[in-house]
């Protein structure tokens, strides 16, 4: 709808509040002296940074169209998502680009997709080799980034937000890190094992987030010095100004580590769901660009016949109740850190103030979610 308006409570204040809208801009939010009984919960809705595909559709295709697009971001939608970044994984880099080419051109046609897919996360190839760091990420096309690849991914996308993770180990990667960020690229560290000396080098050159910490990681590790310490002593002791993003299932951070990230880190988290195309379909088995991945009935995504993880099947509506249950939090918080953190990462308006996106979620009293039509 063009214009409209909403009464319900502020979902961080809890206050009665009256939310208008026209254009699928926020107008005012002022507060009221009550709300209906049954008025449900306004919170502004989740901003997924790091989805590979979604609701069956595998982002990572060559031959990808509008429809399956538009499957993709409306089943984000029916689980609260209202923007998100779709991100590319490791492949020959000239094919990658084209790829982000073909799916920046079909955003371009349709203005449901370009209200959907804010941006682009670019995940690799410039990532760690080493098994276990590199994941499911195709070692055979992993290099070192040159300034020719930073200008080529910023004159392929325009202006539009980009995040790329990269491992600050690379030859080369803290220049790149450098020039990423006077181009406006905001950039991710992640599949690293990167030293703690190179760590803070690369956040001092421009680095801005850590990629789904406790994961991109062996399953076992050095328990004196490991990438989790290292980044823990980086943002906690030493006070660098880093994002970190958790995927919150329960499955690929353990809940006690999950509960310790959150202890030690607090404000500087945001939650992805690193979504690929299991998430919000049936189990079975799914692409990932040459992949294919097992999803069985523990939702969790696998190499066929192995214990590896590989992507996951998370909704992000799902991630919010998973770690508000492990948290034992008020789910306020953990919204926050899938909504307003994130977009304040790629400078994105997000929030329920006027200015922003109409671009709600409504939530009832038994849990239910649904989003406003703001078209």
């Amino acid at each position: 709808m063009k214009a409209g308006e909403i009464f319900g409570r502020h979902y961080a204040s809890g206050q009665p509040v009256r939310v208008a809208w026209q254009e699928g801009v926020i107008t005012a939010v002022e507060s009221v002296p009550t709300a209906p009984a049954d008025a449900p919960w306004i919170a502004p809705a989740l901003v997924d940074l790091q989805v590979n595909g979604f609701a069956g559709v595998d982002f990572q295709q060559d031959d990808l169209t509008l429809d399956p697009l538009l499957v993709a971001a409306r089943g984000l939608r029916a689980a609260g998502c209202g923007r998100f970044l779709l991100t590319l994984i490791t492949d020959d880099w000239e094919r990658l680009l084209d790829r982000l080419r073909r799916v920046r051109a079909l955003r371009a046609t349709c203005a449901e997709l370009q209200r959907a897919i804010a941006g682009w996360h670019i995940e690799g190839p410039f990532l760690s080799a080493e098994p276990g760091f590199r994941g499911a990420h195709d070692p055979k096309w992993m290099r070192d980034p040159t300034d020719k690849d930073i200008h080529e991914l910023r004159q392929c996308t325009g202006n539009d937000p980009v995040l790329l993770t990269l491992a600050p180990e690379r030859q080369g990667a803290l220049d790149a890190i450098r020039l990423a960020s006077s181009l406006g690229i905001k950039v991710s560290l992640g599949h690293t094992d990167a030293s703690l000396e190179i760590l803070q080098r690369a956040v001092a050159a421009g680095a801005v987030a850590f990629t789904h910490l406790g994961n991109g990681c062996p399953r076992e590790i050095d328990r004196h010095d490991n990438i989790l310490w290292r980044v823990f002593d980086l943002v906690r002791q030493q006070g660098a100004d880093l994002r970190v993003s958790l995927i919150p299932d329960g499955i690929h951070v353990a809940p006690a580590l999950f509960r310790l990230v959150q202890r030690e880190l607090g404000d500087s988290i945001f939650l992805v769901s690193d979504a690929m195309a299991a998430a919000g379909a049936p189990r079975g088995r799914y692409p990932l660009g040459r992949l294919e991945l097992e999803v069985g009935a523990d939702r969790i995504v696998r190499f066929p016949g192995t214990s590896n993880f590989a992507g996951s099947a998370l909704r992000p509506d799902e991630g919010v109740q998973c770690a508000t249950e492990i948290l034992g939090c008020d789910w306020q918080k953990v919204w926050k850190q899938f909504s307003e953190v994130p977009a304040s990462l790629m400078n994105l308006a997000c929030g329920l103030e006027e200015g922003a996106p109409a671009n709600l979620c409504l939530m009832t009293a038994e849990g239910s979610v649904r989003m406003t039509n703001d078209e």
